[in-house]
């Protein structure tokens, strides 16, 4: 039997993810890494995109926005890819109606940016990036086969 990693990606409000996969790319602020059992020890920043693990052949990509990923190698010499993100969703839930909620949020948001005067911008900047994350990561996987 192959190795594998025991990847686990949660959220400030749920457990998005906990399994034994095969490898997982994620989007870094450093540009997109591919994690392989046995990789070295990493801790690194998360930029929007999608996490895409593969298990048993099969693609499950979860839609991310910022946040942390740490690797590390436990005492049995397995691997651990631990994803703590502000944001995330699996691909199957993001329906065609979240999807127009929020191409009309990320809307909304850009036309409230431009009164700066009532703007809270770091909080706008979050909530526009979930937003278009959404849409991108949808559109992408849409014709796509993959683990719901």
């Amino acid at each position: 039997m192959s190795k594998q990693l025991k990847l686990k990606i949660v959220t400030p409000e749920r457990l998005i993810l906990e399994e034994m996969v095969d490898q997982v790319s994620l989007p870094t602020t450093e540009g997109e890494i591919t994690i392989l059992p046995e990789h070295i020890p990493l801790i690194a920043g998360l930029k929007g995109g999608d996490v895409v693990a593969v298990a048993n052949g099969e693609h499950v990509p979860i839609a991310v926005v910022g946040g942390f990923v740490e690797i590390k190698n436990n005492e049995q010499g397995n691997t651990e890819v631990a994803v703590l993100a502000d944001f995330a969703e699996h691909v199957s839930e993001l329906s065609d109606e979240k999807i127009a909620q929020a191409k009309t949020r990320a809307e909304e948001l850009k036309k409230q940016m431009e009164n700066k005067e009532v703007v809270d911008f770091e909080h706008f900047e979050a909530e526009l990036e979930r937003s278009l994350t959404r849409v991108k990561i949808a559109d992408k996987w849409r014709t796509r086969k993959y683990r719901k």
